[in-house]
């Protein structure tokens, strides 16, 4: 497991940057923390780092934003709303939390596996992110990959 620690959005947005850089088809992060903590904030420089304009917001009631224009197309995802895995196969989500032909940004990623990684297709890295909010402008991300 990995850590960063962030000392303004700025920061947090310049990680998620970087890692939209290094991001190939068939990624999945999947974002916790709490409300305020910056998942949104991650997922904007994950999609400026794939080449993405589009001005990214979080798709609480719309469930998923995609995003194309970039180097993939990026599927922004929002569990808040659902209550566990049946719910999200329910919605039609599946394709984006096994096997995106692009790049799934998942916030609430808890909803899904609760803290377990997922079964994965070979080929598809998943990415757990636990973002903690430590001062006003402070946040530790800890995160870590598993692959398939």
């Amino acid at each position: 497991m990995a850590t960063f620690i962030s000392h303004s959005p700025e920061e947090t947005a310049a990680l998620g940057e970087e890692w939209g850089r290094q991001a190939r088809a068939g990624w999945i992060i999947g974002l916790s923390g709490d409300l305020g903590a910056g998942k949104t904030l991650l997922t904007s420089g994950i999609a400026r780092g794939l080449g993405i304009t589009a001005r990214v917001q979080s798709p609480t009631f719309a469930l998923v934003n995609e995003y194309s224009g970039g180097r993939l197309p990026m599927f922004h995802l929002d569990l808040y709303r659902l209550a566990g895995p049946q719910e999200i196969f329910g919605a039609g989500l599946e394709e984006y939390l096994t096997r995106p032909f692009g790049v799934s940004v998942v916030e609430w990623i808890e909803r899904w596996r609760g803290n377990k990684p997922p079964s994965l297709a070979p080929g598809v890295l998943f990415r757990h992110v636990e973002i903690k909010t430590s001062g006003e402008n402070d946040r530790q991300l800890d995160y870590e990959d598993f692959s398939g």
